[in-house]
């Protein structure tokens, strides 16, 4: 197994490892609360650790730039900077202006203004559902149009969050495989939690087989070819909440405060882009029955799990 020598506590940490893969090779770890591998091509032992590195590195500047659970990043000074304008970089602003075009291409259906509604909803064994009053004591607090912003600053309303988790291993794993294809051009395999992004397949000729769990002992496994382009899957199989019987999704409808209903529990997406690929398989779920119906009337290839 190839080790990096100068590992620091971080990497150590996140489980970093450089191992043989075929005729290349595959360095895995854990980010984003999620595990994460990086498929490699052919290179000597030294580049392929000098590329996971790379990769390594990026995804943890990304989920330390964005992530809301940190108290030392841009989200946690907008969120606490209670109505008052706070200077963003050109890299905050691009993920900024997607996220409008999706609240604009959803029809306010994707807000990532709707963060503030886990006050009220969690998803975990000994969670409650949340009353009519307590929603609706939040729902003020969300709506993407009433935040003011442009290329150098955002301000929002006082109690007001924005929170990125919707598009951010997406977003992370297009960087990623964009850096190590500037480094070095070979064939690479991104893959951050389920969320994939590669430049090609390590043989000519052959493709990447990319295998989509089945929620259900009632289903079958999928095995999808991509040449390249990336994957990403959104849905509700794995988190979620019961009670009484009745299925409640984590994935909420920022309108009502509620959660989604009648949505497929998966839904995995192939487009050119990771973050495309996410963007869609998420609006569709925001569709809830007619998921399947809207990226019909697109001619969006998908594969729908309910």
């Amino acid at each position: 197994m190839a080790t990096v020598s100068n590992l620091n506590g971080n990497i150590a940490d996140s489980g970093f490892h450089v191992i043989p893969f075929a005729s290349g090779w595959k360095c895995y770890f854990r980010a984003m609360a999620s595990p994460c591998e990086i498929l490699i091509g052919a290179c000597p032992e030294s580049e392929a650790q000098r590329l996971s590195l790379l990769a390594w590195t990026e995804v943890k500047r990304i989920e330390q730039k964005f992530s809301r659970y940190r108290d030392d990043n841009i989200i946690f000074e907008i969120n606490t900077s209670q109505g008052k304008a706070v200077e963003i970089d050109e890299e905050t602003h691009r993920l900024l202006t997607f996220s409008d075009q999706c609240f604009q291409a959803s029809e306010g259906l994707f807000d990532i203004t709707s963060g503030v509604l886990r006050k009220v909803w969690a998803f975990h064994s000994n969670a409650v559902i949340p009353s009519q009053a307590e929603i609706e004591e939040l729902l003020p607090l969300v709506g993407w149009q009433n935040v003011q912003w442009d290329a150098n600053s955002i301000q929002l309303k006082p109690m007001m969050e924005l929170d990125f988790g919707g598009i951010g291993k997406e977003y992370a794993a297009d960087r990623v495989l964009l850096l190590l294809t500037e480094s070095h051009h070979q064939p690479y395999l991104v893959n951050l939690g389920g969320d994939i992004a590669t430049n090609g397949a390590l043989f000519p000729e052959h493709e990447w087989r990319v295998g989509i769990e089945a929620i259900s002992d009632k289903l079958v496994d999928n095995v999808l070819k991509v040449q390249e382009g990336a994957i990403a899957t959104s849905g509700d199989s794995r988190r979620y909440l019961l009670s009484n019987g009745i299925r409640y999704s984590h994935i909420l409808n920022p309108q009502t405060g509620w959660p989604i209903k009648n949505a497929p529990h998966s839904m995995t997406i192939m487009a050119p882009s990771c973050v495309q690929a996410g963007m869609l398989s998420s609006l569709a779920l925001l569709q809830g029955q007619d998921a399947e119906s809207f990226l019909d009337e697109m001619g969006i290839q998908y594969w729908s799990q309910r």
